[in-house]
């Protein structure tokens, strides 16, 4: 392991610290909104160690919030983590060999992580970046989730102060990026349409689980599309 840290450069180190200071305040914004959605001041920090996943567990404090049932948020959790399973693939070989090396790898791979390790060509870089980005992001999530539950639980509003959209700022932040492919647009599109227009009808969590049907339709279209390439080649 010691040999795996020694690897790790000055730029790197610098971009992990970047953001992992960006978790501390998505995590404050979250202890701060569980705790003014009525929730006690210890259970985000308990959710935030077992769970360890922002996105589920804004959703899941969301859709609870907001008159959900528990089974609506535990859905929309798995679904929105069901994008760990291809990650798991794509780089088993980074957690290690060990079984507590696996299961501990396994709990830290966010989105952060995988992209950190996957930016590397070097394998004991990949696997010092996975680490290393991992790690400092569930010190530094958990750190801002305590300190947002407790800033929280004594401002009393934590919306009258504008902790509620510290999270939904840095999720747009991430996405702008990748909207600019036409066809992801299309797909986020179509997917806020869908939202919108079942919200005034539905239980709250389920207008946001439907939304996922702008993937369908985004990949349904990208089907087709590949079996008109393969039937447009030229024949050898």
């Amino acid at each position: 392991m010691r040999s795996t840290w020694r690897t790790l450069d000055s730029v790197l180190l610098r971009d992990v610290t970047a953001v992992a200071l960006g978790a501390a305040v998505n995590g404050a914004s979250f202890g701060a909104i569980a705790v003014g959605s009525g929730l006690p001041w210890w259970m985000p920090l308990v959710m935030s160690v077992l769970i360890f996943a922002g996105g589920a567990q804004f959703m899941a404090v969301g859709i609870v919030a907001s008159g959900g049932s528990p089974m609506t948020a535990v859905l929309g959790g798995l679904i929105l983590n069901s994008r760990h399973l291809p990650f798991g693939l794509a780089i088993g070989d980074v957690l290690g060999r060990s079984w507590l090396a696996r299961i501990v790898g396994s709990h830290l791979m966010i989105d952060e992580s995988v992209a950190f390790a996957l930016n590397q060509k070097d394998p004991a870089k990949a696997r010092a970046a996975y680490w290393a980005c991992g790690v400092s992001l569930f010190v530094m999530w958990n750190a801002g989730v305590t300190a947002g539950a407790l800033v929280g639980q004594a401002i009393g509003d934590p919306m009258a102060f504008g902790l509620d959209a510290a999270f939904p700022a840095a999720l747009l932040a991430l996405t702008l990026p990748a909207l600019k492919d036409v066809k992801t647009r299309q797909a986020a599109g179509l997917g806020a349409l869908i939202a919108l227009a079942t919200t005034p009808f539905l239980p709250p969590g389920l207008p946001i689980l439907l939304a996922l049907g702008g993937l369908v339709v985004y990949a349904n279209k990208a089907n087709k599309a590949q079996k008109e390439e393969k039937v447009a080649e030229p024949c050898p």
